[in-house]
């Protein structure tokens, strides 16, 4: 096999073949990943929309900190580190206490939700 540090060398086709099957499989993990958030951040939206609605606070302290507990027991348990995924899910709440905040702004203003 023949590999060279800059990329500019020739690669085994068998190497070559392999890395890219595992960087598709990437790519399709990546979009599943995407799509999940997606669809998670629907649901956080809708939750903001009925905190705004009963004016309740944006962020919840006891339910993230269970949920970060949770998210690093499931790690663990999944073999992936769970101070990366207690970075990962504090990203997450950052920007979803970031929609909350706006969408009991918006009502405040009187403004509609979008839905």
């Amino acid at each position: 096999m023949t590999t060279s540090k800059t990329g500019t060398g020739a690669v085994d086709p068998e190497v070559r073949r392999e890395l890219e099957r595992l960087r598709d499989s990437i790519d399709n993990i990546d979009a599943a990943v995407v799509h999940l958030l997606a669809e998670r951040f629907k649901a956080t939206q809708q939750v903001g929309r009925l905190k705004a609605v009963h004016q309740l606070p944006p962020a919840d302290p006891a339910r993230e900190a269970r949920q970060i507990d949770r998210l690093r027991r499931l790690a663990e348990n999944a073999k992936l580190d769970p101070a990366f995924a207690e970075k990962f899910l504090n990203f997450i709440i950052a920007e979803v206490i970031r929609h909350h905040e706006r969408i009991a702004e918006d009502a405040a203003n009187g403004q509609q939700p979008d839905d």
